[in-house]
């Protein structure tokens, strides 16, 4: 099933390495990027961090499939990944219409936890496999010494998943350029994704630049900025003069910069609105205005600064409005 959108266009969407930016037309939520690997994921996800794994989180899900979502972002680390397969069970929607997305949580990190883990993931989501599985972190707590050989062994077992068809494509979350480049030494098969941290307040271009240049499809959470960009004034203003939220401008701020984004929330209205932005363009001027709001430093959680985590979890979850 395909969300024919905006004058019922289908046709997938070129990667960012082949695609002059930020020229995008996307037609709609299940419109298709395509990977380097061939496979074919929706623009527009639905995210699940802090989603809570009760009836109220169940909700939201179902709202987001009701709503046409057909891209799930989770994680193992989320602690709602049985939820979340209990609500696609009841949906009614086949699994291969739903590209579903899990992340190695952290502490099990290395060859043979990987594969439990990845088995666990499957079993919690009551699917026998996944479109896309990404290792969440580069780094784990009290290992950053050895985070080099931790990360290869880890990526063995995900090329092992791979090549054995359990997993459509395998990708990383996090990771920077000095982390790709570690990793490029080790790997048979290099990242079909890496989703990082990008709105148009923290936009990581050296991270962009390298993954496109390679053709690793960037994949953007926190696309609203925990929040924070749907009360600037700027963002504000600039929805304003086009009849959108501030939230619908920095979603489609994302997709036309080349990213897969996958704004997260709880509220109906909140879900719904995050879907309706394939029927405005932000214009050349838009964009370098937005463009022009980056940051260096304004990061939820740094890959490589462990000691702030748990400030920052808790900032983030005062600032997320869920």
């Amino acid at each position: 099933m395909q969300d024919k959108g905006m004058g019922g266009r289908t046709a997938p969407v070129a990667t960012p390495v082949s695609r002059a930016l930020p020229q995008v037309q996307l037609a709609g939520k299940c419109d298709r990027y395509v990977l380097s690997n061939g496979v074919e994921i929706p623009c527009l996800g639905f995210g699940t961090y802090m989603i809570p794994n009760d009836d109220e989180g169940a909700a939201a899900v179902r709202a987001a499939l009701d709503l046409g979502f057909r891209h799930i972002d989770g994680a193992a680390n989320y602690n709602n990944e049985d939820m979340v397969g209990r609500v696609l069970a009841e949906s009614g929607v086949p699994r291969n219409e739903v590209f579903l997305t899990s992340k190695l949580k952290n502490t099990e990190q290395g060859y043979e936890k990987t594969l439990a883990a990845f088995d666990r993931t499957l079993a919690d989501l009551g699917t026998d496999y996944l479109d896309l599985y990404l290792i969440h972190w580069p780094k784990v707590a009290g290992t950053e010494d050895r985070w080099e050989e931790i990360i290869a062994d880890t990526w063995r077992a995900f090329e092992e998943l791979y090549e054995a068809g359990r997993v459509r494509a395998i990708g990383v979350s996090n990771f920077l350029v000095h982390h790709l480049e570690t990793l490029e030494r080790h790997a048979r098969i290099m990242p079909h994704v890496d989703q990082i941290e990008l709105n148009p307040t923290y936009q990581q271009r050296e991270t962009v630049a390298w993954c496109e240049e390679r053709g690793i499809q960037l994949e953007a959470w926190a696309p609203l900025g925990r929040g924070r960009l749907m009360r600037d004034e700027h963002v504000l203003a600039l929805a304003e003069r086009l009849g959108k939220d501030a939230g619908q401008v920095c979603v489609r701020w994302a997709l036309q910069k080349g990213f897969i984004t996958m704004p997260k929330s709880t509220k109906l209205a909140r879900i719904k609105s995050n879907s309706e932005v394939f029927d405005f363009e932000l214009s050349p001027e838009d964009m370098a205005l937005l463009d022009s709001y980056n940051t260096d430093d304004n990061y939820t959680f740094h890959p490589d600064r462990l000691a702030e985590w748990a400030e920052r979890v808790a900032a983030a979850h005062r600032e997320s409005g869920v």
